[in-house]
């Protein structure tokens, strides 16, 4: 899968491409269906298959404009591209900047300057909610009108009677409940990133964790949880802290904390994939540094006896 950032570095698409545009946050089973429907109609047409995606996120893009709170993000910019190549249907993936210029965009310079021009869209797939242009004002009759591309959407994907949607998926991660996560996504949640030193309290218990250095997005994931890591040595099992610390931080950005059974290597600078297994309590503020190193060692115990 290739991979283009800006809108400068595009290569032309001579014979045409099979396009669809979205936040693709999380790359859950409605993304995916998107994904499998667009890859059939493409080796019909003998066209790659291309992912646009914006970062920021439109919406993080205006809530910072608008001084408003950070929407949650599910997956950072690595992660979901990583996600997008398991799906095995995408040829390139390209990330374009929204930013204040490319937000006042208008439908029609969308769909002349990007869709034609730079991609050569000749089959495009959307979801059923896709809007696009300044003031949203882009819709799918606007692009179905287009004669020199033939454009469909996408119904939604139903599990338990609820439509698939990031949305879904995060309202799910923030309520602890990672078994629907996990169901509304076809994988289970995911978060990778370089260790980086910390305060090294987990040492003074024979419990030492990994820092986690993430991308400084608003994630709805909080709590103590049985993960599974993947790194340079393969995978291990372990249990994870990530949230806030507030007995030790008052800092309000979120920090992932890891720590591996039975692993006494070097891990600093390695990146690790983290994926979140099972939720063992909510995150807490202890009155004290003795009591947050006890309720470690219940963490740890907990842990390993969910872990069959």
């Amino acid at each position: 899968m290739k991979i283009w950032f800006g809108q400068r570095r595009v290569p032309d698409f001579l014979q045409g491409s099979a396009v669809t545009i979205g936040n693709f946050d999380g790359v859950h089973l409605g993304h995916q269906h998107i994904l499998q429907q667009l890859k059939r109609k493409a080796d019909e047409l003998g066209l790659p298959v291309v992912v646009v995606v914006f970062e920021p996120q439109p919406k993080e893009f205006f809530a910072k404009q608008n001084a408003l709170p950070q929407p949650y993000r599910i997956s950072p910019l690595r992660t979901k591209l990583e996600l997008l190549a398991q799906t095995g249907c995408v040829d390139a993936v390209w990330v374009l900047r929204f930013n204040r210029r490319f937000a006042a965009m208008s439908a029609q310079d969308f769909i002349d300057r990007l869709l034609r021009q730079r991609l050569n869209t000749r089959y495009l797939l959307i979801g059923d909610d896709f809007r696009f242009g300044s003031g949203r004002e882009g819709c799918f009759e606007m692009l179905a009108a287009c004669p020199d591309m033939q454009t469909e959407r996408t119904p939604s994907v139903i599990v338990d009677d609820i439509r698939t949607s990031s949305t879904a998926v995060r309202q799910a991660l923030s309520d602890g409940l990672l078994p629907y996560a996990r169901k509304l996504s076809g994988h289970d949640y995911v978060l990778s990133g370089k260790v980086r030193h910390g305060k090294k309290l987990g040492r003074t218990i024979n419990a030492p964790t990994a820092n986690i250095q993430l991308p400084p997005h608003h994630y709805p994931l909080s709590g103590v949880f049985v993960i599974e890591a993947d790194g340079a040595f393969g995978t291990r099992r372990g249990v994870a802290s990530f949230g806030l610390n507030p007995t030790v931080s008052s800092s309000n950005r979120q920090k992932l904390e890891v720590h591996l059974f039975d692993f006494d290597g070097n891990l600093y600078g390695c990146r690790l994939n983290i994926r979140f297994l099972h939720k063992l309590r909510d995150e807490a503020k202890f009155d004290s540094l003795d009591d947050l190193k006890e309720q470690i060692r219940q963490d740890i115990a907990a842990a390993r006896a969910w872990l069959p």
